[in-house]
């Protein structure tokens, strides 16, 4: 089995740490090591280094190189140009089709932290079992939601199908992308919905071919990219056709189209957390919901429920009765908000965008 980790975003929401020149999937925003790192790690030794593949933008070839020095090159899968994550899939998943098309893939993320690795490790592997016997299907893995998260999509699932190894199949029924708080309450009170952690295993015939039959501009400019891999040419025939795809999601390019009978959802609570914002990263460590997180040199003084992050270490934070904040100081910014304004931050630092603080973003 393989594994790909996508790692080309850029974490606007966890500004100032995750910038242009280092997103957030590169930065220690947990331990010492980067979410990427950690999304490696949750796959050993089950996965060997050679089977895990790596994809992202060129940009970040040199980053990846040093935080992961194991991974050979060649499973570096780097886009020339920042698009939305159909293109991506379909490049990557192109170049596995030719090289094992019916070998099981795990399609992972770089930025999410899991707290339940066994469990998570168990689901890979009898997933892995049922694309074995037919690889012409996908099993999306979902997670029982926490709260009714508005940020987040949910899969819609239905009666039990199998079972393996103590791991229920569902139907899969659809998909409802970010709800509103209504909804989004609707379904952490229903039995039937699920977190869409954006996790999924299958084969690379059968991704790539649904590339083919629903989203026939993507899959001729992969195909003529794959025509010239490992040739002379080829950066220079990726670099002209990738630019010519268009910029779409995978969900909207790929998985709103499938076939639900060829669909299969696993449920479970592995202790996922995304960690695309401040709040939510606070969520994903507290014990308790009015706890602080800290992180570096802070003094706090009656202050409940606030994240507060310096990375000066020439600098001690001290905070005085402070409730519901997030706190970060950088070498050169310092951010202070509610937790319940974070959601501005992204519109902020676009803001940004040509005067005198782009550098910084």
């Amino acid at each position: 089995m393989k594994a790909i980790i996508f790692a080309g975003g850029t974490g606007t929401r966890l500004w100032p740490l995750s910038r242009r020149k280092s997103p957030k999937q590169f930065e220690r925003i947990v331990s010492n090591k980067s979410t990427l790192q950690l999304a490696v790690d949750r796959l050993l030794p089950e996965f060997s280094h050679k089977d895990i593949y790596i994809s992202s933008n060129v940009f970040y070839k040199q980053l990846i190189q040093k935080q992961l020095p194991q991974i050979p090159i060649r499973n570096f899968f780097l886009e020339p140009f920042k698009k939305d994550v159909g293109p991506a899939i379909a490049l990557s998943i192109g170049i596995l089709n030719r090289l094992s098309p019916t070998e099981p893939i795990a399609i992972l993320w770089s930025d999410h932290l899991v707290k339940n690795v066994n469990l998570f490790k168990k689901m890979l592997r009898v997933a892995r079992k049922k694309i074995e016997k037919n690889p012409h299907k996908i099993i999306f893995i979902a997670h029982k939601p926490r709260f009714p998260s508005v940020n987040l999509g949910y899969v819609n699932f239905g009666d039990e199908i199998d079972n393996l190894e103590g791991i229920n199949f569902f139907q899969f029924k659809g998909w409802k992308y970010r709800p509103d708080e209504k909804l989004a309450k609707k379904f952490f009170q229903s039995d039937n919905y699920a977190w869409n952690l954006g996790y999924f295993v299958s084969s690379p015939k059968f991704i790539y071919d649904s590339f083919k039959k629903h989203a026939p501009s993507i899959y001729k400019n992969t195909e003529i990219i794959l025509n010239h891999f490992n040739e002379k040419d080829y950066e220079e025939v990726l670099t002209r056709q990738y630019g010519q795809m268009e910029s779409v999601s995978f969900d909207n390019a790929i998985l709103e189209n499938l076939d639900k009978k060829d669909a299969e959802v696993i449920v479970e609570d592995i202790g996922w957390s995304d960690v695309g914002s401040w709040e939510a990263l606070k969520e994903a460590l507290q014990s308790l919901p009015l706890e602080n997180i800290v992180r570096g040199k802070v003094h706090l003084e009656d202050v409940k429920d606030s994240l507060v992050y310096n990375y000066d270490n020439g600098k001690l934070i001290v905070g005085i009765d402070l409730e519901e904040n997030i706190i970060i100081n950088t070498a050169d910014v310092i951010l202070i908000a509610k937790k319940s304004s974070m959601s501005k931050v992204k519109k902020v630092v676009e803001g940004f965008s040509g005067t005198e603080y782009d550098k910084l973003t």
